[in-house]
């Protein structure tokens, strides 16, 4: 991805955020130049790797096969001080999320608004293999069951349930969505399992300074950043 495509994205991300009225923590808004000067402070945040995160999964083509999303708060493997994690997503319409499941990680995936959020799922074998039966999860509290592959749709304030080893895929409908998760613990530098294998995190092409630093920039934080 170009860094002046992230800068445009991320430019979409804050103006629907706003329209949705969902208001983002004080260093969503930091410049680069106040990560350079703030960083030892803020070793909280970038040690967590809480902030913003833009990927196309290698794909080349965001709009097709990409994800923006704001990590609000997140713990660490193995310390007990915060177990939880939180993210926002916008979901373009029809912005796949290519399938995937979590090793550790169980989430509810939640339409804040906009579109519909359609959710493909499967079962997994201990290969990483589709398993073509049913697959039951909760919504709100509720089983629903589908045959591998099918599709549960949310309609804003609606919520899916997915425990580790369940591949799920999603996009949105009807319009771009407003989509939360909240979790346990993520890391993910080692809790995703692609279906096809795939990058999580893009290599960005630097052809202008970055309008906000994502997650992925902060390991550069020691250098100047252009």
């Amino acid at each position: 991805m170009k860094r002046s495509e992230v800068n445009d994205y991320l430019r979409q991300a804050l103006e629907f955020f706003h329209q949705h009225h969902f208001r983002l923590p004080p260093f969503a808004d930091w410049t680069p130049d106040d990560w350079q000067r703030r960083h030892k402070e803020a070793a909280y945040i970038t040690g967590r790797k809480l902030g913003w995160d833009v990927t196309d999964f290698g794909s080349g083509n965001f709009g097709q096969c990409g994800l923006l999303l704001f990590t609000l708060r997140n713990g660490r493997l193995g310390d007990p001080e915060k177990l939880f994690a939180e993210k926002i997503m916008l979901v373009l319409e029809n912005q796949r999320t290519p399938f995937h499941f979590h090793f550790q990680k169980t989430e509810d995936i939640i339409n804040r608004g906009g579109g519909t959020l359609v959710v493909e799922l499967y079962r997994s074998d201990g290969a990483g293999n589709f398993i073509a039966g049913q697959v039951s999860v909760r919504c709100d509290g509720l089983v629903r069951s589908v045959a591998g592959g099918g599709k549960i749709l949310l309609a804003p304030g609606e919520s899916v349930t997915l425990v580790p080893g369940v591949y799920h895929s999603f996009y949105a409908q009807g319009g771009d969505a407003l989509v939360g998760e909240v979790s346990s613990v993520n890391d993910d530098t080692i809790d995703n399992r692609f279906h096809q294998s795939l990058p999580r995190f893009s290599a960005i092409a630097e052809d202008e300074p970055p309008l906000r630093l994502l997650c992925n920039d902060y390991a550069r934080l020691e250098e100047p950043i252009t």
